[in-house]
């Protein structure tokens, strides 16, 4: 009778310490989605944020409104046809600034990647229907990019800066 009590016991053992390393594995993971998340909502309540890419020498920079957070990551939206689009292709490196016309602001540098699905691009005009017009995820110009290895830094007036990776 003790044999079907320690397979019971190890059965347990080995269900237990699987799922504590499958939680300490989604820890991070769950971790990296809040700290994207409390970027994103700063930059969202701010209306818009800057963009700035290089031209050769020159910084390049302008306004945007297009941001949102699809399958874990953070997308822009931008036309194929315009500057922006030929400079990130040359330099992937970009950095965005939003003030919140308070007293904090926020600079976040990443690199911008490409997606060029269609279940992308139809997510960003889904959020931002006003651009339909203009856009469609069919089109040859319609470009949504996500960050990647993001660092925000959060700045305040009052308190210190808390930089957030993601």
């Amino acid at each position: 009778m003790k044999a079907p009590k320690i397979t019971i016991f190890l059965t347990l053992a080995i269900f237990f310490a699987y799922a504590s390393s499958t939680f300490a594995d989604e820890q991070p993971k769950i971790k990296v989605e809040q700290d994207m998340r409390e970027v994103y909502d700063f930059i969202k309540g701010c209306g818009y944020y800057f963009l700035a890419t290089t031209e050769g020498a020159q910084p390049r920079v302008r306004p945007f409104g297009t941001l949102v957070i699809f399958e874990g990551k953070m997308y822009f939206q931008t036309g194929k046809s315009k500057n922006v689009s030929k400079q990130i292709s040359r330099n992937q490196k970009i950095e965005i600034c939003a003030y919140d016309g308070k007293e904090k602001w926020i600079r976040v540098q990443a690199v911008a990647i490409n997606d060029d699905r269609r279940e992308a691009k139809q997510f960003m005009l889904d959020a931002y229907p006003q651009l339909k017009g203009r856009y469609s995820p069919d089109d040859d110009n319609t470009q949504v990019l996500y960050l990647k290895d993001a660092t925000a830094t959060l700045y305040s007036v009052s308190e210190e800066a808390k930089i957030i990776k993601f």
